[in-house]
């Protein structure tokens, strides 16, 4: 795998920390594809996209494999919340929404993307989370994606092809919108996106496919 410059697909690149790592990445010269629910404008390396739509999320990565070759890094990161509130006061559709973006949105891109990675290998980064290896009260189904992200790259790690390796990130405690919803003004204490994505583009450009199975976190 090339020490410089890289092919990276990220998902949920068109707001929030996806965002400013799409841009920490460019800055820094690498070949960047980005997808996400938001209208990405007219960037042809950024694409309107619903990963929990496996047909899309297929022609998606079929096309940035056509155009760039096969990514070398893969960042699993679009994820939503839900509304802060215990469990039962949660609908299904709101329940479903979190499950559906959070781990099927992951199994989609995974489904697609190995299979031409196994031929020159890479590094897959799912992005966890705190909550993804503790709990908080009101966040319940946002702990079971986390957890369950942590549970798929621990097993996705041991049945992977040689020459890639998968783990799980925790980014950290950033001030984001999604933190904010949780958090409130409390959020602002935490760490700026864009100071953030200062550390954390070299951080994931630094895992090597010899870290298979590792969870991390940024720092």
């Amino acid at each position: 795998m090339a020490q410089s410059k890289r092919i990276i697909l990220l998902t949920g690149a068109t707001r929030g920390l996806g965002a400013v790592l799409f841009q920490a990445f460019r800055e820094n010269g690498h070949i960047v594809y980005g997808c996400g629910r938001s209208a990405p404008g007219n960037d042809p390396h950024l694409t309107q996209l619903d990963v929990t739509d496996d047909a899309a999320v297929g022609e998606w990565i079929s096309k940035v494999v056509k155009d760039a070759g096969s990514p070398n890094l893969v960042i699993n990161n679009a994820a939503l919340i839900a509304r802060s509130a215990p469990l039962w006061e949660l609908s299904a559709e709101e329940f479903d929404q979190v499950i559906d973006v959070n781990l099927k949105g992951v199994a989609n891109v995974l489904r697609h993307v190995i299979p031409p990675m196994q031929r020159l290998g890479g590094v897959i980064a799912n992005i966890s989370s705190g909550w993804g290896r503790s709990t908080s009260p009101e966040v319940a189904a946002y702990c079971c994606t986390k957890w369950g992200i942590e549970g798929l790259s621990q097993a996705l790690a041991q049945e992977i092809p040689p020459g890639i390796g998968v783990v799980s990130v925790n980014p950290g405690i950033i001030d984001t919108e999604m933190l904010r919803s949780c958090f409130g003004a409390g959020a602002g204490s935490h760490i700026k996106p864009d100071a953030w994505a200062r550390t954390a583009a070299p951080f994931f450009l630094k895992i090597r496919p010899e870290s298979n199975g590792s969870a991390m976190t940024v720092s």
